[in-house]
């Protein structure tokens, strides 16, 4: 009987090593999720205090989560709601910034087949009224160049999270904290808009200024294990 006993006993224990193991091995391999999360609140601010909260929309289309490299661009819906101004959106002036690195990086509008010398200044966009443009932007220094098909592609993360590891002691306490929760992450889109009232034969009016900077903030956080879990993937 005790033989018996004895034998359950390391059956037992194997058991729960395995499913130990198993369980660690799932959390791993389910713990590198991240949510990009944007504050539009804070975009909407900046327009009443413009008086352009009736006139102009911003929104950005992301995913529920993202592994950590995982975001390379960012789809942008700029929507004209007025009934008599033109917008254009300056992508040339406009900004990409990592809080973190402090680095103001250049703004690439995407198209399909991206050819073209990086360099190369870039028309802005208009906007007529009621009309909605949709783009995917991101930033200069993320493209590499293709040598058969002299084409360009987004290759690196818009915000070089594990990049943090390799860098000095400050980045690497800012990888731990952010890893472990205790920080977030942030940058921001500045777009540049010129606005103008449509008038056939006359001058622009005055009514709205020529150029807004629009700061549109992101916040970048570490997602715990249990998002994965299938009743909180859409928390």
């Amino acid at each position: 009987m005790r033989a018996s006993g004895d034998q359950n006993l390391v059956v037992l224990t194997i058991y729960i090593i395995g499913v130990s193991y198993a369980f660690n091995r799932m959390v791993e391999s389910i713990d590198d999720q991240i949510k990009f999360e944007f504050k539009k609140a804070v975009v909407e601010e900046q327009l009443n205090q413009q008086n352009l909260q009736d006139k102009i929309g911003i929104s950005f289309k992301l995913k529920p989560s993202y592994s950590y490299d995982d975001l390379k661009d960012l789809a942008l819906s700029v929507e004209n709601k007025s009934d008599n101004i033109a917008i254009y959106v300056d992508w040339d002036n406009s900004s990409l910034v990592v809080e973190h690195s402090k680095q103001s990086r250049r703004v690439i509008r995407k198209s399909p087949d991206l050819t073209r010398d990086l360099a190369v200044p870039q028309s802005p966009s208009l906007i007529a009224p009621k009309k909605t443009l949709t783009e995917t932007v991101t930033a200069e220094d993320v493209f590499e160049r293709d040598k058969e098909s002299g084409t360009y592609s987004a290759k690196k993360p818009l915000v070089n999270i594990t990049g943090l590891k390799s860098g000095g002691p400050p980045q690497k306490k800012l990888y731990g904290d952010f890893i472990n929760r205790r920080k977030e992450l942030e940058f921001s889109l500045q777009l540049v808009l010129r606005i103008s009232e449509v008038r056939i034969g006359l001058a622009p009016g005055t009514d709205f200024p020529p150029i807004c900077i629009i700061n549109c903030p992101f916040t970048v956080r570490k997602l715990p294990w249990t998002y994965a879990l299938p009743w909180n993937k859409k928390k």
